[in-house]
């Protein structure tokens, strides 16, 4: 039945997809703003790989040209594999702390401060912050949720993407672009 329904308007879909990456932005935001989390560098990287995934998804639900959509689902995948990697990195260093726990420069000191090919292993090597779980729902810190989040939307992605390359349901022999 789901599939059906993404086989008859992944434009639909994408642009679900959209909406939710907006919605975790907005919550991300909330619990900055209002409740006072300041983000580590690793979770500035996910929320750009949030807006990528949001802005390539929306795009994707812009046209019905099949190509069109395809391109940009393309796109919003490679985003939303990377946002997981990063989400997966730090959910890492929240398992297994470094021994040495430091806080480190914020993100923008290090893009600031140092050039891009020493500042990504410094992103990625994390900090005392980027270990630290301020936050949890469900048994999960917020790393874990955009894990689970990132992957999710990998996998409908893919489906649909698949699905497309098949030429959609087997009855329509095609994907309606409604």
């Amino acid at each position: 039945m789901v599939l059906n329904w993404m086989d008859q308007a992944p434009r639909r879909v994408l642009a679900l997809i959209s909406a939710a990456c907006v919605a975790m932005l907005a919550f991300g935001m909330y619990l900055q703003h209002v409740v006072g989390l300041e983000p580590c560098p690793m979770c500035i990287v996910q929320r750009y790989a949030l807006i990528g995934v949001a802005i390539f998804a929306g795009l994707a639900s812009a046209r019905g040209s099949k190509g069109w959509w395809m391109s940009w689902g393309v796109l919003a995948l490679v985003s939303s594999g990377f946002g997981a990697f990063v989400a997966a990195r730090q959910s890492w260093l929240q398992w297994y702390p470094p021994e040495i726990a430091t806080c480190g420069r914020d993100f923008y000191g290090m893009i600031e401060n140092y050039p891009i090919s020493r500042a990504i292993p410094m992103i990625f090597r994390g900090s005392g912050d980027c270990a630290a779980i301020d936050w949890t729902f469900l048994g999960g810190s917020i790393a874990n949720w955009s894990f689970v989040c990132f992957i999710a939307f990998a996998v409908v992605l893919l489906v649909l993407l698949v699905r497309g390359l098949k030429g959609g349901s087997q009855q329509g022999g095609g994907y309606s672009m409604a």
